[in-house]
């Protein structure tokens, strides 16, 4: 954690500050072809994920590390299941998946993305989802809150610091994120913190 003007900043969180930060599973950052829409009720039609645009063959990875705990065939299409704790991310359709029982880092390789077994057809893509909890009783949640978009906080600054410098204690501690100072209107100094 990093105190800045009395105020401290939490490095690694997503848009809902409990989310991890998660990867894309395709690159370049693909384009969402459908977006998540939770059902009403668990047995009720919805779109339990997003479909990102990709292409046959193309390497998907994991978008968070974990311990893949189902790689098979299920309903004609290869499905990989990562756990992460107490959530888990699916990947379809995939070919030559990685085996039950592997441990991988964020941006593992999980598979190749199938172009037979798709929904989005005549287009590729992969359908990513992301769930919390056990198979009955779990909770959908939207996969694009891992990659959301990084948050930038402004936070006051006394008037010690010269504009474009940084404190010495934060100099080159890339873990926490990039620290600016500007000056905004107004006559205030602020510290921009994007991680």
């Amino acid at each position: 954690m990093l105190a800045v003007a009395g105020a401290t900043v939490v490095p690694g969180r997503a848009a809902a500050d409990t989310d991890p930060v998660g990867r894309w599973p395709l690159s370049p950052a693909p384009r969402v072809l459908r977006g998540f829409e939770p059902p009403p009720a668990p047995w009720a039609a919805g779109h339990r994920g997003v479909d990102l645009v990709g292409r046959p063959g193309q390497e998907v990875t994991a978008a968070l590390a974990g311990r893949v705990v189902v790689s098979a065939v299920i309903a004609g299409r290869g499905v990989v299941v990562v756990g992460h704790g107490d959530t888990r991310t699916t990947y379809e359709p995939l070919e030559s998946r990685v085996e039950v029982g592997r441990t991988v880092e964020a941006g593992a390789r999980l598979g190749l993305l199938s172009p037979g077994g798709s929904h989005c057809a005549p287009a590729s893509c992969l359908h990513w989802g992301w769930r919390r909890g056990e198979r009955g009783d779990g909770e959908y949640l939207d996969p694009l809150r891992l990659v959301g978009p990084r948050r930038v906080r402004l936070l006051p600054l006394d008037d010690a610091l010269p504009v474009g410098s940084a404190p010495a204690h934060n100099r080159g501690a890339s873990a926490v994120g990039d620290l600016r100072l500007a000056d905004v209107p107004g006559g205030r100094r602020v510290a921009a913190v994007r991680w």
